[in-house]
């Protein structure tokens, strides 16, 4: 009977305690290693504003530099960013020339202080089409953070899903051989050590991928925010990651 008592005591004592313990922080909740964003609504942003296009994609320029550092402070290991795609040159000629300018300028400004951070920078795509001095500029990023191990920013530069998965059917037919199992496939995208993405958040209000990792995407998961980009921030980016560990990640199983 005292045993009985004692093990009787010792359940009720546990149980005060668990009920005294305080809800889980949202920083201790699962936190995606592997992010990317599709930074949608700079356009829109500057023309609710009666500012001029470009306006808004230097705003957008702000808020990933905010992001960055938000989800490197998170834990994020891998964050890959859509900032041009393969369709995007039929934008105005303008336009096309503005971001160019821009994607210049920042690398110039922004890729001392991610050097500084520990943050690897590794630019992926069709980067044989760009500008010879872009070009030059990009090869420098890369090559003076390559050591770095805090976290990888991949940017999607001249990027399209499909035209990825069709240059890494060229390379696989002619370099793989017809008995290379298909996992070997993957070894063909621009950035086959990136990580596959397990969250994707698209801004904007928009819902769909516009031909974003098309291959890597197979079992994100999708946050869809209607903040437009330049107004997105830590706060924005918490609430994906909130979103993100309510989910059960199933892969087809049950």
């Amino acid at each position: 009977m005292a045993l009985l008592s004692r093990l009787r005591a010792a359940r009720a004592a546990r149980a005060i305690r668990s009920s005294a313990a305080p809800p889980q922080s949202p920083s201790l909740r699962p936190v995606p290693e592997s992010v990317a964003i599709i930074m949608d609504g700079n356009g829109r942003w500057a023309r609710r504003r009666r500012l001029p296009t470009a306006a808004g994609h230097r705003a957008g320029a702000r808020a990933l530099r905010r992001v960055v550092r938000a989800a490197g402070d998170m834990g994020v290991r891998d964050l890959t960013v859509f900032s041009f795609s393969t369709e995007n040159w039929n934008r105005p000629r303008d336009e096309v020339d503005d971001l160019m300018v821009l994607f210049s300028e920042l690398i110039d400004r922004e890729v001392p202080d991610l050097d500084a951070e520990g943050v690897s920078i590794r630019f992926i795509g069709r980067l044989a089409d760009l500008d010879a001095g872009l070009r030059a500029k990009i090869a420098d990023a890369e090559a003076r953070t390559a050591h770095h191990e805090r976290m990888r920013l991949f940017i999607a530069m001249n990027y399209g899903g499909r035209a990825e998965i069709v240059d890494a059917a060229r390379r696989f037919s002619s370099e793989a051989g017809p008995d290379a199992p298909d996992d070997a496939f993957g070894r063909f995208m621009y950035a086959p050590d990136m990580r596959d993405p397990e969250l994707i958040i698209r801004t904007s209000g928009e819902q769909r991928l516009s031909n974003f990792l098309l291959w890597q995407s197979a079992y994100a998961e999708l946050v869809f925010s209607d903040r437009l980009w330049p107004d997105f921030g830590a706060e924005d980016l918490e609430r994906a990651f909130d979103d993100y560990a309510s989910r059960a990640r199933r892969f087809g199983a049950r």
